[in-house]
């Protein structure tokens, strides 16, 4: 269980196949906080560590989560949104954020606002998920309002810290960003479906 408050960037510096899962190698200011088994959010996919190496730690995406989200477009040096699984005894100051990606979309429009960014997200919206003006998104593990609420897009503003903090600042359009959507929303709309 996550908050989508971002800790720390990480970066890509090794991409080893192996079968149909493929081996992340990160390097991270965290990896000496980490262990091995831990939890840890990567562009809001939640993996295991699996080895670290000084300043270096692994994880493993298996071929479901590869075909799910957005890891298999990384390269050596992709900038990566990371954050350590929720305490009990700490604030939740963003949202409920599973770690487990609902689906990805894609970023249609990136406009600068008096200081601040308006980002415009499309997604396919067949698979029924849903989002509400106010309501709660997170993109690459972020935790974000709502702004635009739209069938199969919807906006969000991101004001300087978080441009400069999450690899927000590496999102142009036509980029594939990963959606995990309200889980309340999720189960909200799963009982409309079966009650309807």
């Amino acid at each position: 269980m996550f908050t989508g408050i971002i800790e720390n960037l990480g970066k890509v510096k090794s991409i080893t196949k192996k079968e149909s899962n493929i081996n992340f190698q990160i390097q991270s200011t965290l990896t000496n906080q980490l262990k091995v088994d831990q939890s840890i959010s990567h562009n809001g996919v939640c993996l295991t560590v699996t080895k670290i190496n000084s300043n270096n730690y692994e994880v493993t995406a298996i071929e479901e989560t590869i075909k799910k989200t957005n890891l298999g477009n990384l390269n050596i040096g992709s900038v990566i949104n990371l954050e350590r699984a929720m305490k009990i005894d700490q604030l939740l100051d963003g949202h409920i954020v599973q770690g487990h990606i609902d689906q990805t979309g894609e970023c249609s429009q990136v406009k600068t606002q008096n200081g601040s960014w308006i980002y415009t997200f499309e997604y396919d919206n067949s698979k029924k998920n849903i989002t509400i003006e106010k309501g709660s998104i997170a993109v690459n593990g972020v935790s974000l309002t709502v702004l635009d609420s739209k069938k199969s897009s919807f906006s969000v503003a991101i004001i300087p810290h978080t441009y400069k903090n999450t690899n927000f600042h590496k999102i142009i359009k036509g980029e594939i960003v990963n959606l995990e959507f309200d889980v309340l929303g999720k189960y909200i709309a799963k009982m409309y479906d079966i009650y309807k």
